[in-house]
C-alpha cells in the first residue's frame, strides 16, 4: 500500500494539463494532498501550498507522488536529483510514468540505503488473458473522447458519485495511473502488452449482478494517432452497454499533435458506436460530458444548451454541475 498523505511533485511541468495526475489526486482525494513541490519554470499550480521537502515532512507527508504525465513518461536528470533528496529525507516515491523508478539505479540504491519504498503503479501485476468476447453479466459504461486528457476520468468518477447518491449499484474501474493512485486499484492499461489489453479490460470488469454498473475509465481517443490502440481495447474488452462522449471545446488541435484537428462529437459518436457494436450490438450513446474549465459560466451554459439541441443527448460538465443527468440516463437502460 502507498502511504498517505502525499507531497505532489509537479517538477517543471510546462502547463496545467501536464500535471493532470496531481490535479486528479487534489480534486478527488484532497485529504491526501499536503502540498505541492514545484521546480523553477513550472507552469502548473494546484493552488496548494508550495513546500520544500523538509516542510512537507514536518507537515506529515509520507510519499512524494510524481504528479506529472509528460510525453513518453520519462524521468529527467533534474528530477532524479530531487527524487534522491526526497528519499534521503524519508519519503517513499510513487510514480505512474513509463520510466520505472525501479529501473533508476540512483533511486533504487538510495531507497535501499534509507529504507524507503519505490511504487511503480504503471506495472501490470496480473498475467492477463487474451480477450474472448464472451458476454458477461452486469452493465458497463465507458467514456470515449475527442482527444486525450479531456476529462474521461473525471467523468467516470463524477458519474460513480452521482449513481451512488441515487442508490444505484456502481463501481469505478481505473485504467490509468491517476485513477489507480486515487482509488488504490485497477489496470495500468497502456503498460499491458497489446495482445492482452482487451483481455485485461475483461478481467477488470467481470460477471456481476444484473443491476450493477462498471464505470470504465476511458483512455486516449480513436482519433488520436498516438493512442488510439488503448481506446479500441477498452471498447472491445469492455463491451459497454453505454457510451458517454467527452470533449474539451477550446482546443486548437489534438493534444501533442499540432497537425491534427479535433474530430466533431458527431464523428466520435458514430465511429465509437460502430466499433462498440461489434462486441455489443445493443450499445447506445447516452450523454455528453464537456470539460468547460476554460469557459465562463455563461459561455458554458450556452454551449451545453446548443450541444444538447444538436445531439439530442443530455450534455453536462460533470465536475462543474454534477453528473446527475448522466446517471439518470443510465437508470433508464
Amino acid at each position: 500500500m502507498i502511504e498517505t498523505p502525499y507531497l505532489l511533485f509537479l517538477g517543471d511541468a510546462p502547463d496545467q494539463l501536464a500535471a493532470k495526475v496531481a490535479q486528479g489526486i487534489k480534486d478527488w482525494r484532497p485529504d491526501n494532498a499536503v502540498g505541492q513541490f514545484r521546480m523553477a519554470g513550472c507552469g502548473a499550480d494546484l493552488g496548494l501550498q508550495d513546500m520544500t521537502l523538509a516542510e512537507a515532512k514536518a507537515a506529515g507527508a509520507k510519499t512524494l507522488v510524481i504528479g506529472v504525465a509528460n510525453r513518453g513518461g520519462v524521468i529527467s536528470a533534474e528530477w532524479r536529483k530531487i527524487l534522491v533528496q526526497a528519499i534521503e529525507a524519508g519519503f517513499d516515491i510513487a510514480s505512474g510514468l513509463h520510466n520505472l523508478l525501479r529501473d533508476e539505479g540512483e533511486l533504487t540504491a538510495a531507497a535501499q540505503t534509507h529504507g524507503q519504498t519505490l511504487h511503480d503503479v504503471r506495472v501490470p501485476t496480473v498475467a492477463y488473458p487474451i480477450a474472448t468476447g464472451i458476454k458477461r453479466r452486469g452493465k458497463r459504461v465507458l467514456a470515449v473522447g475527442t482527444d486525450c486528457s479531456v476529462g474521461k476520468m473525471y467523468t467516470a468518477l463524477a458519474l460513480d458519485e452521482a449513481m451512488k447518491e441515487r442508490g444505484m449499484n456502481s463501481t469505478f474501474r481505473a485504467t490509468g495511473q491517476t485513477g489507480i493512485l486515487i482509488t488504490g486499484g485497477g489496470v495500468p492499461l497502456d503498460a499491458v502488452i497489446a495482445d492482452f489489453m482487451a483481455g485485461a479490460v475483461e478481467y477488470l470488469t467481470p460477471d456481476n449482478d444484473d443491476d450493477h454498473w462498471d464505470i470504465i475509465e476511458g483512455q486516449g481517443s480513436l482519433f488520436h494517432v498516438s493512442y488510439s490502440g488503448v481506446t479500441m481495447a477498452l471498447i472491445h474488452g469492455g463491451q459497454p452497454d453505454a457510451l458517454i462522449l467527452c470533449h474539451e471545446p477550446t482546443r486548437a488541435h489534438m493534444r501533442g499533435l499540432p497537425g491534427y484537428a479535433l474530430p466533431t462529437l458527431q464523428q466520435v459518436r458514430d465511429m465509437s458506436l460502430t466499433v462498440a457494436q461489434v462486441a455489443n450490438p445493443d450499445c447506445q450513446v447516452v450523454g455528453v460530458s464537456v470539460n468547460t474549465q476554460h469557459m465562463t459560466e455563461v459561455e458554458a451554459t450556452e454551449y451545453l444548451v446548443k450541444l444538447e439541441a444538436e445531439l439530442g443527448l443530455p450534455a453536462v460538465d460533470p465536475f462543474r454541475q454534477g453528473a446527475g443527468r448522466l446517471a439518470e440516463a443510465l437508470a433508464d437502460l
